[in-house]
């Protein structure tokens, strides 16, 4: 046999998330019933991280074992044959390579990039709806940034875990965490709009811990926190003590490097 590395898009809006599950649609499961499509080989894709229902990928990556094929295929053109075979949805294959046997997609990444989409504006979406957060009252991204450096490094991240969350350990150390904004034409009421983007990049999460920490960060946005209340709410290690979640649509697992 041999093992591929897939390098994945999708937009997650319409899947119950990355992992199979029965009489559900999901990305792995969908990826999977297009491979056994183009060769009848019963797979098992092994993805780097399993995203939740509605979150989007633009560099997921995963790993296959194929056996041989009955004529020699090239990486690139396993990617087309899969490729046709998912096609209409919004899941595509955008690059496969030949790796070693012990590559892992999940045990051998070294970094993670998510970014997280909020459009800051009165007029509802069009474009942009199912793929980012539509959050109506202005936001201070000036205070939000200044907020989320104060989340970097080695930190008890129990406050942004998931009720739910099945980690063993809640410690995990954030590398970056930048909240940048870019204003887009005026809004409806002639006020100020914005698209805002938060990149968080570790090594590993906790579960829906970057949608939490997205959502207490509003809360400093919006003026009902100051930047220092959300090291108060860090150091409770305390889920009811953090921010709302955020809703999946502006999630987007960006980058996954292994170097």
């Amino acid at each position: 046999m041999t093992r591929y590395k897939l390098t994945i898009e999708y937009q997650g809006t319409d899947y119950y998330g990355w992992q199979r599950q029965p009489d559900l649609p999901t990305i792995q499961g969908e990826i999977e019933k297009a491979i056994h499509a183009f060769c009848g080989q019963e797979v098992e894709v092994t993805s780097a991280g399993r995203t939740d229902a509605g979150v989007h990928a633009r560099g997921q990556i995963a790993h296959v074992d194929l056996d041989a094929f009955t004529k020699p295929m090239d990486p690139f053109a396993i990617s087309k044959a899969i490729n046709a075979h998912l096609r209409p949805q919004p899941i595509t294959i955008i690059s496969t390579e030949i790796v070693d046997d012990d590559f892992h997609a999940r045990f051998a990444a070294k970094n993670k990039l998510y970014a997280y989409r909020i459009i800051n504006r009165q007029a509802f979406l069009t474009f942009d709806k199912g793929r980012a957060w539509h959050v109506k009252r202005p936001l201070d991204t000036g205070a939000m940034h200044e907020a989320a450096q104060l989340l970097l490094g080695q930190h008890d991240f129990s406050t942004f875990r998931d009720a739910q969350c099945q980690a063993n350990n809640p410690i995990r150390t954030l590398d970056r965490l930048d909240v940048q904004s870019f204003q887009t034409a005026p809004d409806k009421d002639g006020q100020g709009a914005q698209e805002i983007f938060i990149e968080v990049e570790a090594m590993s999460f906790l579960h829906h811990m970057v949608r939490n920490l997205v959502g207490t960060l509003t809360l400093v946005g919006e003026g009902k926190w100051k930047p220092e209340d959300i090291l108060t709410a860090l150091n409770a290690k305390d889920r009811t003590k953090g921010g709302p979640t955020a809703p999946s649509d502006g999630l987007y697992l960006v980058r996954i490097d292994y170097t």
